[in-house]
């Protein structure tokens, strides 16, 4: 243990890894594997069931030796935040044109989530900015300078995507986990409501939604992220395309 701050000793780990031990025994365990068990740990059974004792457990090692290589649960989580945040945008695709990369980035963050949906649980509002992260965010930014925005607009831009993509997710996790730990089917949920629900729509009190077609509320969850992007794409392109045109006009006479 050392007095330095275990936000500086993190950010030490995630740039600079391991210090080089100068007396004992050699490091048997790398930063690497203790991150992918950790992950592996909250994938089985959610974050609470991510502590040291239960990585040790995973790792086969005790628990004291564990503390060699990270201090405690809050450091261990800034180790793998700076991990999963790494998405799979390749290297070359940033000449796709910024709109196509911010596709592709939302989708692949959208993937994220839902391979790892513990990360909802997490306040990302101060991450701890790692080689993963800030490369993150190096990519989402590149593929952004076309744009006629300051810098504060696109930092302003890229969370405002991120809200949408945590949003959409959230609402699709909940909703299967509502399911997972439902004590009736989904089915069954709705054919209990369905004789109600019907006399309501017959009733004549809701015109609205008794003259929707019969599949309106079948659409996908992935049906519903693509259009939720398309549109606020689509409000960044119309914005995009009113400062080009201003920019090119010509200067008003008088």
């Amino acid at each position: 243990m050392t007095d330095e701050h275990p936000v500086a000793r993190s950010l030490r780990l995630l740039w600079h890894g391991l210090p080089a031990t100068r007396k004992g025994p050699r490091p048997s365990l790398t930063l690497e594997q203790i991150v992918l068990a950790g992950i592996a740990i909250a994938d089985a059974d959610g974050l609470d069931a991510l502590s040291m004792r239960a990585l040790a457990r995973e790792l086969g090692v005790g628990t004291m030796s564990l503390y060699r290589y990270v201090q405690d649960k809050a450091e261990l989580m800034n180790l793998v935040l700076d991990h999963v945040t790494v998405r799979t945008v390749e290297d070359g695709e940033t000449t796709e044109g910024w709109r196509t990369m911010l596709a592709t980035i939302s989708h692949d963050a959208r993937r994220m989530y839902l391979a790892h949906p513990w990360l909802l649980q997490i306040n990302w509002s101060t991450p701890v900015l790692g080689p993963g992260s800030v490369g993150d965010l190096e990519r989402t930014l590149s593929c952004l300078t076309e744009l006629p925005f300051s810098d504060r607009e696109r930092i302003m831009l890229v969370s405002l995507v991120d809200a949408y993509v945590t949003g959409s997710v959230r609402q699709e996790v909940l909703f299967d986990q509502a399911s997972a730990h439902a004590d009736i089917t989904n089915d069954e949920f709705w054919e209990l409501q369905l004789p109600f629900l019907e006399a309501a729509m017959e009733s004549g009190r809701f015109p609205t939604m008794a003259g929707m077609a019969d599949d309106s509320f079948e659409g996908t969850w992935k049906e519903t992220f693509e259009l939720g992007l398309d549109l606020l794409l689509d409000g960044v392109e119309r914005e995009v395309t009113r400062r080009e045109a201003r920019e090119g006009s010509p200067p008003p006479h008088g």
